[in-house]
């Protein structure tokens, strides 16, 4: 078989869709088992695979494992988000790279070294960019944690500004997002709440 000729590709099975969409719940309790770095390392393994624009892949993460890390993350967290934070084996801070087009040469070698000088000038227009794909890439890589048997639970309520201050002082990451991490604890869903359906989500033309 040559490139040029068509393929068929698998389909994911009844229960990969379960783990993955069908049954995948956003976790607010977790167990104290551990998640061990390797685990941790899988789940970026997974998720870089995600589709970017230019290849760029903007999207970046911060593990915080620690108790002290924990604590000061959740001094910037909304009130009803630290207790979970605090009680999960693993959270991510998932941030875009505003100088992502440095990597430009490694990841895009064909034109690398042209759009990392296209982008060099651009800041605000590199920003959006930035910002625009690592949201793509997070869907990915919540979609990784599954992958690897673990629970995730996404949270938008922090301030941004003060885990910028806090974590990524005097670099080129910007948060978008803290994502706790681990083993589903006691009661850790809420119900099922209903999903818009077909006929009002999709158009034809």
């Amino acid at each position: 078989m040559t490139d040029r000729e068509p393929q068929a590709l698998d389909i994911l099975d009844d229960a990969g869709r379960k783990l993955l969409f069908t049954q995948a719940r956003t976790a607010n309790t977790f167990a104290a088992t551990a998640v061990a770095d390797d685990e941790l390392v899988k789940i970026w393994e997974l998720a870089r695979w995600s589709p970017s624009a230019a290849n760029g892949q903007p999207l970046r993460v911060l593990f915080v494992r620690t108790r002290e890390g924990k604590e000061r993350l959740v001094q910037h967290l909304d009130e009803g988000n630290k207790a979970k934070t605090l009680s999960a084996p693993a959270v991510a801070v998932l941030a875009y790279d505003a100088d992502f087009h440095e990597q430009m040469p490694t990841v895009f070698p064909a034109r690398g070294d042209m759009l990392r000088a296209a982008f060099a000038g651009q800041t605000e227009k590199r920003e959006s960019i930035a910002a625009y794909n690592s949201a793509l890439q997070t869907g990915v890589f919540l979609l990784a944690v599954r992958a690897a048997g673990l629970a995730a639970g996404p949270m938008a309520g922090f301030d941004e500004a003060g885990v910028d201050k806090e974590f990524f002082a005097g670099t080129s990451w910007r948060s978008h997002l803290v994502v706790n991490i681990g083993h589903p604890g006691p009661d850790p869903w809420f119900p099922r709440l209903p999903r818009v359906p077909v006929e009002d989500a999709v158009a034809w033309a």
